[in-house]
């Protein structure tokens, strides 16, 4: 009986290494793809040319900097809107809303980081786009402001889930404590639970941005996809084309192996690092946060 369990152990053990390594062994079959198909851009197009501020491949002209501005506005509007719904969303799940609403909502939300995003293009297209033009006044609806709008709503889900689950793993002493010494409600839910929180909820922050740079589908559909060079706040209101909708638009009609094909694959590698250096960064936050706390505990 114990050498079968013994046995059984050694394999869950095994299947486990193996999953952790091959996710190790992907991402990095992922990169040397997308190095082996973007680096010749850097010997086929000149560099000047590769940072310019104009995006026209059909006359040889591959300026990344205005993909690149638009995936920066996009996203920073996606995380101004994401971050506060988000948080708030979720300190009111886990600290406020009776357990009735909070079996209601939790469901709805994670269904809601389901939908697809092609859908919720579709619904910005006819619904949020012409109202935006009308009310703001807009030439156009399909601007960056919408694709932010559209984004930060995605992202919400992802934070709330996330971010409502490390709330609620606080330990409840923490919050009696608080309270025993004449603290109020909100008084412990801001000085006590966010912060024992915080690692979680830096995760939860970084998930969402994670997830507004990385979206095509709606993003392509709602931000007027027009390589132009964001300058100054009208920017956001004003139509915009992200790295990821570049890719999405072009790459099924370029010619494999011509100069096109492989700047779409350096845009491509641009974007992996730009990801994995949020990731990057999001670890070592969590990883100092948790040192922090542990050597306050200590």
């Amino acid at each position: 009986m114990d050498r079968d369990l013994n046995l059984g152990e050694m394999i869950i053990t095994r299947l486990i290494n193996i999953a952790g390594y091959s996710a190790i062994i992907f991402v990095g079959m992922i990169f040397y793809f997308l190095l082996r198909e973007g680096l010749p851009t850097l010997n086929e197009v000149n560099f000047g040319n590769l940072v310019s501020n104009r995006w026209y491949p059909i006359e040889a002209y591959f300026g990344i900097l205005p993909l690149l501005g638009g995936s920066l506005v996009i996203t920073i509007g996606a995380t101004l809107i994401a971050v506060p719904f988000g948080i708030g969303t979720a300190v009111y799940l886990a600290e406020i809303a009776p357990r009735w609403v909070r079996e209601i909502l939790k469901p709805l939300v994670e269904v809601l980081a389901g939908l697809p995003s092609v859908v919720l293009g579709f619904l910005g297209m006819l619904v949020l786009a012409p109202f935006l033009r009308k009310y703001l006044q807009l030439p156009t609806g399909l601007t960056a402001f919408t694709g932010s709008l559209l984004l930060g709503g995605m992202a919400i889900p992802t934070v709330v889930s996330v971010a409502e689950d490390a709330i609620d793993a606080v330990p409840k002493s923490y919050r009696d404590a608080s309270l025993a010494i004449g603290a109020t409600k909100w008084q412990t839910i801001w000085r006590v639970t966010l912060p024992a929180a915080k690692s979680g909820v830096t995760t939860a922050i970084m998930l969402g941005v994670g997830r507004a740079i990385g979206e095509t589908m709606t993003v392509m559909m709602v931000s007027g996809n027009a390589p132009v060079l964001p300058g100054g706040i009208r920017a956001l209101f004003k139509p915009a084309r992200t790295m990821t909708a570049t890719i999405a638009a072009e790459m099924g009609e370029v010619a494999t192996g011509s100069v096109h094909y492989h700047v779409l694959f350096f845009i491509g590698m641009v974007l992996f690092l730009i990801s994995l250096l949020i990731n990057i960064t999001a670890s070592f936050v969590v990883f100092r946060q948790r040192q922090r706390q542990e050597r306050i505990l200590s």
